[in-house]
Protein backbone atom coordinates (compact mmCIF):
# COMPACT_ATOMS: atom_id res chain seq x y z
CA UNK A 1 0.00 0.00 0.00
CA UNK A 2 1.41 3.90 -0.96
CA UNK A 3 1.76 5.40 2.34
CA UNK A 4 -0.97 7.68 2.75
CA UNK A 5 1.04 9.57 5.67
CA UNK A 6 2.89 11.37 2.73
CA UNK A 7 -0.17 13.75 1.84
CA UNK A 8 0.42 15.13 5.20
CA UNK A 9 4.24 16.58 4.93
CA UNK A 10 4.60 19.93 4.45
CA UNK A 11 6.47 21.34 1.57
CA UNK A 12 6.25 18.37 -0.36
CA UNK A 13 7.42 18.30 -3.71
CA UNK A 14 4.44 17.87 -5.23
CA UNK A 15 3.60 21.48 -4.03
CA UNK A 16 3.42 22.80 -7.53
CA UNK A 17 0.76 22.68 -9.55
CA UNK A 18 -1.56 25.24 -7.61
CA UNK A 19 0.68 27.84 -8.26
CA UNK A 20 0.01 30.89 -9.47
CA UNK A 21 1.41 31.28 -12.98
CA UNK A 22 0.67 27.86 -16.10
CA UNK A 23 0.46 25.45 -13.26
CA UNK A 24 -2.10 27.32 -11.19
CA UNK A 25 -6.05 27.53 -11.12
CA UNK A 26 -8.75 29.02 -9.32
CA UNK A 27 -11.14 26.15 -9.64
CA UNK A 28 -11.43 22.32 -8.89
CA UNK A 29 -11.96 19.89 -11.63
CA UNK A 30 -15.29 19.53 -12.50
CA UNK A 31 -15.64 15.89 -10.57
CA UNK A 32 -12.99 13.38 -8.87
CA UNK A 33 -10.73 11.03 -11.12
CA UNK A 34 -10.49 7.50 -10.31
CA UNK A 35 -7.18 6.90 -8.33
CA UNK A 36 -4.19 5.34 -9.40
CA UNK A 37 -1.31 4.52 -8.72
CA UNK A 38 2.58 4.00 -9.67
CA UNK A 39 5.16 1.89 -8.24
CA UNK A 40 8.71 2.62 -7.79
CA UNK A 41 10.69 1.42 -11.10
CA UNK A 42 7.65 1.94 -12.77
CA UNK A 43 8.01 2.60 -16.52
CA UNK A 44 5.16 4.18 -18.32
CA UNK A 45 4.41 4.27 -21.82
CA UNK A 46 1.82 7.10 -23.01
CA UNK A 47 -0.36 6.29 -26.44
CA UNK A 48 -2.20 8.40 -28.10
CA UNK A 49 -2.89 11.74 -30.77
CA UNK A 50 -2.61 15.38 -30.69
CA UNK A 51 -3.12 15.63 -27.44
CA UNK A 52 -0.08 12.99 -26.30
CA UNK A 53 1.91 14.16 -28.35
CA UNK A 54 1.66 17.92 -27.69
CA UNK A 55 1.83 16.74 -24.08
CA UNK A 56 5.73 15.65 -24.63
CA UNK A 57 6.60 19.13 -25.64
CA UNK A 58 4.66 21.25 -22.59
CA UNK A 59 5.37 18.03 -20.23
CA UNK A 60 3.03 19.45 -17.40
CA UNK A 61 1.19 15.90 -16.97
CA UNK A 62 4.09 13.90 -16.68
CA UNK A 63 5.63 16.73 -14.48
CA UNK A 64 2.50 16.02 -12.34
CA UNK A 65 2.78 12.53 -12.04
CA UNK A 66 6.51 12.94 -11.00
CA UNK A 67 6.54 15.48 -8.55
CA UNK A 68 3.82 13.15 -6.99
CA UNK A 69 5.77 10.60 -6.48
CA UNK A 70 8.74 12.20 -5.17
CA UNK A 71 10.33 9.06 -3.27
CA UNK A 72 9.70 6.58 -6.33
CA UNK A 73 12.07 5.81 -9.08
CA UNK A 74 9.60 6.19 -12.56
CA UNK A 75 10.26 6.73 -16.21
CA UNK A 76 8.06 8.17 -19.09
CA UNK A 77 8.05 7.09 -22.85
CA UNK A 78 5.72 9.56 -25.06
CA UNK A 79 4.49 7.87 -28.05
CA UNK A 80 2.14 10.39 -28.61
CA UNK A 81 0.94 11.13 -32.62
CA UNK A 82 -0.87 13.66 -33.62
CA UNK A 83 -4.35 13.00 -35.02
CA UNK A 84 -4.11 9.63 -34.25
CA UNK A 85 -6.65 7.21 -33.70
CA UNK A 86 -6.82 3.08 -32.16
CA UNK A 87 -6.21 2.42 -35.92
CA UNK A 88 -2.86 4.16 -35.89
CA UNK A 89 -4.00 5.59 -38.84
CA UNK A 90 -1.32 8.58 -38.87
CA UNK A 91 1.34 6.25 -38.09
CA UNK A 92 1.61 4.20 -41.57
CA UNK A 93 3.78 7.08 -43.06
CA UNK A 94 3.96 5.95 -46.60
CA UNK A 95 2.82 2.60 -45.69
CA UNK A 96 -0.47 1.53 -44.84
CA UNK A 97 -1.93 2.69 -41.37
CA UNK A 98 -1.70 -1.67 -40.36
CA UNK A 99 2.09 -1.14 -40.68
CA UNK A 100 2.23 2.06 -38.36
CA UNK A 101 -0.07 -0.01 -35.93
CA UNK A 102 2.56 -2.67 -35.62
CA UNK A 103 5.42 -0.45 -35.34
CA UNK A 104 3.94 0.79 -32.89
CA UNK A 105 2.78 -2.39 -31.04
CA UNK A 106 6.67 -3.51 -31.41
CA UNK A 107 8.16 -0.58 -30.22
CA UNK A 108 5.57 -0.14 -26.87
CA UNK A 109 6.78 -4.10 -26.17
CA UNK A 110 10.48 -2.90 -26.69
CA UNK A 111 10.18 -0.32 -24.46
CA UNK A 112 8.63 -3.28 -21.89
CA UNK A 113 6.14 -0.75 -20.03
CA UNK A 114 4.33 -1.78 -16.27
CA UNK A 115 2.14 0.93 -16.96
CA UNK A 116 0.05 2.27 -20.25
CA UNK A 117 -1.91 5.36 -20.50
CA UNK A 118 -4.13 5.00 -23.43
CA UNK A 119 -6.03 8.37 -24.48
CA UNK A 120 -8.02 7.48 -27.82
CA UNK A 121 -11.39 8.74 -28.65
CA UNK A 122 -10.97 12.42 -29.48
CA UNK A 123 -10.51 11.77 -32.82
CA UNK A 124 -13.05 8.81 -33.49
CA UNK A 125 -15.74 11.08 -31.81
CA UNK A 126 -16.62 12.85 -34.61
CA UNK A 127 -18.03 9.82 -36.51
CA UNK A 128 -20.83 10.20 -33.75
CA UNK A 129 -23.02 7.32 -32.82
CA UNK A 130 -22.37 5.28 -36.01
CA UNK A 131 -19.17 5.36 -35.65
CA UNK A 132 -18.42 3.89 -32.18
CA UNK A 133 -18.88 0.03 -32.23
CA UNK A 134 -15.94 -0.04 -34.34
CA UNK A 135 -13.96 2.36 -32.03
CA UNK A 136 -15.01 0.31 -29.49
CA UNK A 137 -14.12 -3.33 -31.36
CA UNK A 138 -10.36 -1.37 -32.53
CA UNK A 139 -10.01 -0.49 -29.05
CA UNK A 140 -10.30 -4.04 -27.62
CA UNK A 141 -8.15 -5.10 -30.24
CA UNK A 142 -5.35 -2.88 -28.78
CA UNK A 143 -5.89 -3.84 -25.95
CA UNK A 144 -5.85 -7.57 -26.53
CA UNK A 145 -2.30 -6.27 -28.83
CA UNK A 146 -1.08 -4.86 -25.76
CA UNK A 147 -1.37 -7.55 -23.07
CA UNK A 148 1.95 -9.46 -23.93
CA UNK A 149 3.70 -6.79 -22.47
CA UNK A 150 1.62 -7.21 -18.71
CA UNK A 151 1.36 -3.48 -18.01
CA UNK A 152 -1.00 -2.04 -15.94
CA UNK A 153 -3.55 0.06 -18.36
CA UNK A 154 -4.86 2.96 -17.24
CA UNK A 155 -7.59 4.57 -19.79
CA UNK A 156 -8.19 8.48 -20.20
CA UNK A 157 -11.16 9.65 -21.31
CA UNK A 158 -11.48 12.94 -23.83
CA UNK A 159 -11.38 16.26 -22.41
CA UNK A 160 -14.56 18.57 -23.70
CA UNK A 161 -14.00 20.88 -26.65
CA UNK A 162 -14.50 24.93 -25.95
CA UNK A 163 -16.72 27.28 -27.73
CA UNK A 164 -14.36 30.02 -29.37
CA UNK A 165 -14.75 33.62 -30.86
CA UNK A 166 -15.68 33.47 -34.42
CA UNK A 167 -14.45 32.71 -37.03
CA UNK A 168 -12.96 29.95 -36.03
CA UNK A 169 -16.29 27.37 -35.41
CA UNK A 170 -17.91 26.05 -32.09
CA UNK A 171 -15.93 22.68 -31.56
CA UNK A 172 -18.38 22.50 -28.32
CA UNK A 173 -20.67 21.08 -30.60
CA UNK A 174 -19.00 17.98 -30.25
CA UNK A 175 -19.10 17.38 -26.51
CA UNK A 176 -22.02 14.96 -26.92
CA UNK A 177 -20.00 12.66 -28.59
CA UNK A 178 -17.26 13.16 -26.60
CA UNK A 179 -19.00 12.02 -23.80
CA UNK A 180 -20.72 9.06 -25.44
CA UNK A 181 -17.31 7.63 -26.37
CA UNK A 182 -16.08 8.65 -23.13
CA UNK A 183 -18.84 6.03 -21.49
CA UNK A 184 -17.65 3.37 -24.00
CA UNK A 185 -14.05 4.24 -22.81
CA UNK A 186 -15.00 3.78 -18.97
CA UNK A 187 -16.92 0.40 -19.57
CA UNK A 188 -13.96 -1.09 -21.48
CA UNK A 189 -11.97 0.19 -18.71
CA UNK A 190 -13.75 -1.76 -16.25
CA UNK A 191 -13.62 -4.85 -18.53
CA UNK A 192 -10.02 -4.77 -18.55
CA UNK A 193 -9.66 -3.71 -15.03
CA UNK A 194 -7.84 -0.46 -15.79
CA UNK A 195 -7.96 2.56 -14.39
CA UNK A 196 -9.54 5.64 -15.75
CA UNK A 197 -8.71 9.52 -15.56
CA UNK A 198 -11.97 11.12 -16.26
CA UNK A 199 -11.04 14.33 -18.23
CA UNK A 200 -14.74 15.01 -19.93
CA UNK A 201 -16.00 18.15 -17.58
CA UNK A 202 -12.70 19.57 -16.67
CA UNK A 203 -12.43 22.23 -18.88
CA UNK A 204 -14.97 25.26 -18.86
CA UNK A 205 -15.20 25.38 -15.52
CA UNK A 206 -15.18 29.37 -16.06
CA UNK A 207 -14.84 31.93 -18.55
CA UNK A 208 -11.06 31.26 -19.00
CA UNK A 209 -10.17 29.36 -22.35
CA UNK A 210 -7.72 26.52 -21.91
CA UNK A 211 -7.28 25.55 -25.58
CA UNK A 212 -5.76 27.63 -28.13
CA UNK A 213 -8.56 26.79 -31.11
CA UNK A 214 -11.54 24.73 -28.99
CA UNK A 215 -9.99 21.92 -29.28
CA UNK A 216 -5.80 21.87 -29.15
CA UNK A 217 -4.86 22.41 -25.25
CA UNK A 218 -2.70 25.84 -24.43
CA UNK A 219 -0.11 25.71 -21.90
CA UNK A 220 -2.71 26.67 -19.17
CA UNK A 221 -4.53 23.94 -20.39
CA UNK A 222 -2.18 21.25 -20.30
CA UNK A 223 -1.13 22.72 -16.41
CA UNK A 224 -4.55 22.38 -15.37
CA UNK A 225 -4.81 19.03 -16.72
CA UNK A 226 -1.32 17.98 -15.28
CA UNK A 227 -3.15 18.84 -12.05
CA UNK A 228 -6.23 16.52 -12.96
CA UNK A 229 -3.92 14.09 -13.13
CA UNK A 230 -2.00 14.43 -9.88
CA UNK A 231 -5.32 14.22 -8.41
CA UNK A 232 -6.10 11.25 -10.03
CA UNK A 233 -3.42 9.89 -8.17
CA UNK A 234 -4.82 10.39 -4.97
CA UNK A 235 -2.35 13.24 -3.90
CA UNK A 236 -3.88 16.93 -3.34
CA UNK A 237 -1.28 19.34 -4.43
CA UNK A 238 -0.34 22.89 -2.08
CA UNK A 239 1.01 25.86 -3.80
CA UNK A 240 4.19 26.67 -2.69
CA UNK A 241 6.98 24.96 -5.46
CA UNK A 242 6.17 26.45 -8.57
CA UNK A 243 9.98 27.27 -9.14
CA UNK A 244 11.06 23.62 -8.22
CA UNK A 245 8.49 22.06 -10.62
CA UNK A 246 9.20 24.13 -13.60
CA UNK A 247 12.72 23.57 -13.14
CA UNK A 248 11.86 19.77 -12.94
CA UNK A 249 9.39 20.25 -16.30
CA UNK A 250 12.17 21.72 -18.23
CA UNK A 251 14.48 18.51 -17.92
CA UNK A 252 11.44 16.55 -18.41
CA UNK A 253 10.59 18.33 -21.80
CA UNK A 254 14.60 17.84 -22.59
CA UNK A 255 14.16 14.20 -22.29
CA UNK A 256 11.83 14.31 -24.16
CA UNK A 257 13.29 15.40 -27.37
CA UNK A 258 16.09 13.55 -27.41
CA UNK A 259 13.85 10.43 -26.82
CA UNK A 260 11.33 11.30 -30.21
CA UNK A 261 14.35 11.77 -32.06
CA UNK A 262 15.22 8.00 -31.26
CA UNK A 263 11.98 6.33 -32.29
CA UNK A 264 10.77 9.14 -34.38
CA UNK A 265 13.43 10.82 -36.71
CA UNK A 266 12.49 13.44 -39.02
CA UNK A 267 14.23 11.56 -41.76
CA UNK A 268 12.92 7.97 -40.44
CA UNK A 269 11.88 7.00 -44.21
CA UNK A 270 15.57 7.31 -45.44
CA UNK A 271 16.57 5.59 -42.03
CA UNK A 272 14.37 2.54 -42.03
CA UNK A 273 11.52 2.71 -45.01
CA UNK A 274 11.60 2.42 -48.36
CA UNK A 275 14.49 4.80 -48.99
CA UNK A 276 16.88 3.42 -46.30
CA UNK A 277 18.96 2.09 -49.58
CA UNK A 278 19.98 5.64 -49.80
CA UNK A 279 21.08 7.18 -46.04
CA UNK A 280 20.38 3.69 -44.15
CA UNK A 281 23.97 3.21 -43.44
CA UNK A 282 23.41 6.34 -40.91
CA UNK A 283 20.59 4.41 -38.72
CA UNK A 284 23.62 2.59 -36.60
CA UNK A 285 23.81 6.37 -34.80
CA UNK A 286 20.61 6.48 -33.81
CA UNK A 287 20.54 3.82 -30.51
CA UNK A 288 23.18 7.00 -29.63
CA UNK A 289 20.22 8.51 -28.09
CA UNK A 290 19.44 5.65 -25.94
CA UNK A 291 22.57 6.71 -23.89
CA UNK A 292 21.17 10.42 -23.80
CA UNK A 293 18.00 9.89 -23.04
CA UNK A 294 18.89 7.48 -20.17
CA UNK A 295 20.77 10.15 -19.16
CA UNK A 296 18.22 12.57 -19.08
CA UNK A 297 16.50 9.96 -16.80
CA UNK A 298 19.18 9.90 -14.05
CA UNK A 299 19.31 13.71 -14.31
CA UNK A 300 15.44 13.96 -13.52
CA UNK A 301 15.53 11.79 -10.89
CA UNK A 302 18.29 13.45 -9.18
CA UNK A 303 16.26 16.68 -9.31
CA UNK A 304 13.41 15.28 -8.06
CA UNK A 305 15.22 13.62 -5.10
CA UNK A 306 17.18 17.13 -4.27
CA UNK A 307 13.74 19.29 -4.89
CA UNK A 308 12.34 17.08 -2.00
CA UNK A 309 14.82 17.28 0.39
Amino acid sequence: MRPRDALCVPGLLVAGLFAASAWGADSDPAATPSKFELLDGDRVVMLGGTFIEREGQFGYIETALTAAYPDRNITFRNLGWSGDTVWAESRGIFDPPAAGYQRMIDLVKELKPTVILLAYGQNESFAGEAGLEAFVKQYEKLCDDLTPTNARLVFITPYDFERVAPPLPDASRNNANLALYGGQIKALADRRAGAVVELFGSLGADDHLQTENGIHLSTEGYAYLGRRFAQATGYALPDDAEKKLEALRTKIVAKNTLFIHRWRPQNVTYLFLFRKHEQGNNAVDIPEFDKLTAAADQAIAELRVKLNQ
